[in-house]
């Protein structure tokens, strides 16, 4: 899954998302309950920020030469999978769901209350 394509509808199957392009015509963002969980970037070399907890976001950089620190992103808790190379599939949905969880769970009770409620 390393067509932008495939990667939009993914990420929009997942309840409460979004999408834009709030800081250019390139750089897709998709957002649950308003906050980002990934960011995809349409230009050549094409990319995806995700969310991940700092430990795992180290381990992943350091397992996966594809996996570098976060493109204009908090270095700490994003990275960026450059997603001209091939890999699995099944990796790239555990890392966007990942992303996704993180977020929610750092919902506040209203939040997660009006998350709740979503179809």
């Amino acid at each position: 899954m390393n067509n932008p394509e495939e990667i939009r509808s993914y990420c929009l199957s997942k309840k409460g998302t979004s999408e834009s392009f709030p800081f250019d015509e390139t750089t897709l963002v998709f957002k649950v309950m308003n906050k980002m969980y990934a960011l995809l970037n349409l230009e050549n070399p094409i990319s995806i920020n995700l969310k991940c907890e700092p430990e795992q976001a180290i381990k992943l950089r350091e397992e996966y030469h594809f996996v570098v620190p976060g493109y204009h992103m908090n270095k700490l808790n994003w990275n960026t999978i450059m997603l001209n190379e091939s890999f699995k599939s099944s990796l790239l949905k555990d890392w966007i769901d990942d992303s996704y969880n993180l977020i929610i769970a750092k919902l506040s009770k209203k939040e997660k209350a009006q998350f709740d409620e979503l179809v």
